[in-house]
């Protein structure tokens, strides 16, 4: 499993390095947009496999389990301190429950080559991983996978669907 990581983690510095060496394109990322604009909706909440936390607690939206992503400034990848309870609640269902799994999934809104997207979501997912590591939850109980601009949860080219699209999600295995 760290292995696996390192190769990823080796691919996506890769990936980077390619990206920040390339040229700049006219299409490249716009200045980021004011604090107020860059707002997620509210977060959707998906049906969890077996594996995840007991139905009714998913269904309550007032319950930590119910949220499975973490958003992000644009540019960003640092999880913001309104998401760290939310972080904090899922690697506690984790500790609780050791045969569980589970795959943080970067995602990106659609602005920026696919390469630099794919290392920024690897980032992103590496960040939410990090944090649940550094909270005690076991090193194989967590995959980390970049899905860069490629699952936009928003369609359009606004500060809603781009603040909605920057994204870790949380993805329980059955």
């Amino acid at each position: 499993m760290k292995t696996q990581r390192s190769r990823a983690a080796l691919a996506a510095a890769a990936l980077f390095l390619v990206a920040g060496c390339a040229s700049q394109s006219t299409t490249s990322d716009p200045a980021p947009q004011p604090q107020a604009a860059a707002q997620p909706a509210a977060q959707p909440s998906a049906t969890p496999p077996a594996s995840a936390p007991a139905a009714s607690s998913t269904r309550d939206p007032r319950d930590g389990y119910a949220k499975r992503s973490v958003y992000y400034e644009f540019d960003g990848y640092d999880v913001k301190p309104e998401y760290r309870p939310l972080v904090e609640a899922h690697a506690q269902y984790l500790k609780q429950n050791p045969s569980a799994r589970i795959t943080i999934e970067g995602n990106c809104d659609d602005r920026g080559s696919r390469e630099y997207n794919v290392a920024l979501g690897q980032r992103r997912a590496e960040s939410v991983m990090k944090m649940m590591t550094l909270l005690g939850v076991r090193d194989g109980q967590i995959e980390s996978i970049s899905f860069g601009k490629e699952k936009p949860r928003a369609a359009g080219n606004s500060e809603s669907a781009w603040s909605e699209n920057r994204r870790s999600d949380f993805a329980y295995k059955k």
